[in-house]
């Protein structure tokens, strides 16, 4: 069964934030220190301003979520045990298809399944470098829909 996107509706804040939560400590192996009234504020006063949030229901669950801009993904998390299932597939679509042609995003070296899922989808790594906050190292990935000229 395939997900249904939806636009982000403020009634889901508190859901999207704690399965955000939830998914990143799955991914990145470390409890996130911040409070959840913080990190509730931190997406209501700078996801929410410059990202396009789309959301992803299965059977009317919510099940991942995506912030994006026309240049780069801000977030891309799917709920703890539904991973392989398209979700994710389906909300990168998502920021693809709004996209100015290209995307930019930054994920933790040690989330292997994050790095391998956007190679899958045709990002390539185009920076090595260290997040000061939770002293990890990240890696930015890169995707054009652009193709390159064919050789005559």
């Amino acid at each position: 069964m395939s997900p249904v996107i939806a636009e982000y509706d403020g009634s889901f804040l508190e859901p999207v934030v704690r399965l955000w939560r939830e998914s990143f400590e799955f991914g990145v192996g470390v409890t996130d220190p911040h409070p959840l009234s913080e990190q509730l504020e931190y997406f209501v006063s700078q996801v929410l301003p410059t990202n396009r949030v789309s959301l992803a229901f299965l059977s009317s669950q919510l099940v991942g979520f995506v912030a994006a801009s026309s240049a780069s993904i801000s977030q891309l998390y799917v709920r703890v045990g539904l991973h392989r299932q398209g979700i994710g597939s389906a909300l990168l679509a998502s920021a693809k298809a709004e996209s100015s042609g290209s995307l930019w995003l930054y994920t933790f070296a040690r989330n292997a399944v994050a790095c391998r899922f956007y190679e899958k989808h045709g990002f390539i790594v185009v920076e090595r470098g260290f997040e000061p906050e939770r002293q990890l190292e990240d890696v930015k990935f890169s995707w054009s829909n652009m193709r390159a000229p064919v050789a005559t």
